[in-house]
């Protein structure tokens, strides 16, 4: 039993952060890892980067926070700044990508109550996604082990597996069917990129039946794909809503959900709100990063680099076939699915002195920040060659 004051809902690793610096980690010992972890694709600038400390030094010694009694110009210049890059008319700002989505799943059923239908409340999740912590995030992605122990299931939520093209165009067809909720790629469910033909089929049956579609782009927005946003790689597709969070305050806390002046027609005054949600600290940080991240010489970078990952991944699951089975994913969102067990490779691979994230399907994944460069992504793949090694002998003696 641990004498913690900390409540134990984490299982975390055996490794004492001290600091960090661009795409490096170190601990309390002195060593340095290479952060492929990004606290969970959040670090898109890296640790400690020049233009995010200045932002947040500045505005430190300004104002903090004031709530949202008044008007706060940080959120007018960020909200403009998403609508000019996006789909969306309109931005509500809180702190966490769970939040987020919350303001989206109430959005949405808050739509069909302003056009005089209160029974359209029913959301499609799908298995293997993720879309936060919170009481309504866990039940759209309908995880059982994140269900279990916290009551009853909330109604309306049906959950779908994402190859049953009939029975999302027969749940999509029901008249008590208010939104659809998917991940363009998905991250904790093992990085599985959906493909145009799937987000187009599912972005016009939305449309014809009145249904509006909820993007959770909390972790493959803000460049992480090599465009802003995972679901532009495609024409056509745009969502009604969507979640954004993570990179988008570079590591600072700040969510945002976005949507178009129609489908939020009903979130009028005193309907939804938040007392630290868009406060001048969490503003002045974003600006910043949304700034660095949305320049297209940074996005170029991110394809250039998830390109060269990609290949040099692909031929290291050629010479570890005992070892990985699939490279998947998409830009610097990447999932590699393991024979052996992904909790026990990540061990390995910190061994080696690299930080990887677990994922669904037994997969590992690798979200470097989009500052990585050439060398850098090199020496990931060196230290996973040297852990696939390490993996490839313990499989060996076990057998």
């Amino acid at each position: 039993m641990s004498d913690s004051a900390l409540m134990a809902v984490y299982n975390r690793a055996p490794l004492t952060v001290s600091h960090g610096q661009g795409a490096w980690l170190y601990d309390t010992e002195g060593r340095a890892y290479l952060d492929c972890v990004a606290g969970i694709a959040t670090d898109a600038l890296g640790h400690a980067h020049p233009a995010l400390v200045a932002a947040l030094t500045e505005q430190a010694g300004k104002l903090w926070h004031v709530s949202n009694i008044f008007r706060i110009p940080g959120q007018e210049g960020l909200a403009q700044r998403l609508t000019n890059a996006t789909f969306a008319d309109v931005v509500f700002f809180g702190n966490s990508g769970s939040e987020a989505i919350e303001c989206a799943i109430k959005t949405a059923r808050r739509f069909h109550h302003a056009n005089g239908q209160p029974e359209r409340i029913d959301v499609i999740g799908f298995a293997g996604s993720f879309h936060g912590r919170t009481y309504a995030a866990i039940n759209a992605s309908g995880n059982p082990s994140y269900l279990e122990g916290f009551g009853p299931r909330l109604p309306g939520y049906v959950q779908l597996s994402l190859d049953d093209e009939a029975g999302i165009a027969e749940t999509l067809a029901r008249p008590t069917t208010a939104a659809l909720i998917v991940e363009p790629v998905q991250g904790e469910g093992g990085a599985r990129a959906l493909s145009e033909d799937w987000l187009r089929r599912v972005r016009d049956l939305c449309t014809q039946h009145g249904v509006l579609l909820i993007y959770d782009e909390v972790q493959s927005g803000m460049g992480r794909t090599g465009q802003l946003f995972a679901h532009q790689w495609f024409d056509g597709v745009e969502p009604d809503i969507m979640a954004v969070a993570k990179a988008l305050g570079g590591g600072f806390p700040v969510g945002a959900c976005l949507a178009t002046r129609d489908a939020a027609k009903g979130m009028v005054v005193g309907v939804h709100g938040s007392t630290f949600g868009g406060n001048p600290l969490a503003m002045a940080v974003a600006i910043a990063a949304f700034d660095a991240i949305a320049k297209p010489e940074m996005l170029a970078h991110a394809r250039t680099i998830s390109d060269l990952l990609k290949g040099k991944l692909e031929a290291l699951a050629e010479s570890f076939p005992d070892v990985i089975v699939d490279v998947r994913g998409k830009g610097m969102l990447i999932g590699l699915k393991l024979i052996p067990n992904n909790r026990d490779f990540m061990a390995l691979a910190r061994e080696h002195g690299l930080l990887v994230a677990g994922g669904g399907e037994n997969c590992v994944r690798l979200l470097p920040p989009l500052i990585l460069n050439a060398g850098e992504a090199t020496e990931a793949v060196l230290r996973l060659e040297a852990a696939c090694r390490t993996a490839r002998t313990r499989l060996a003696r076990a057998a």
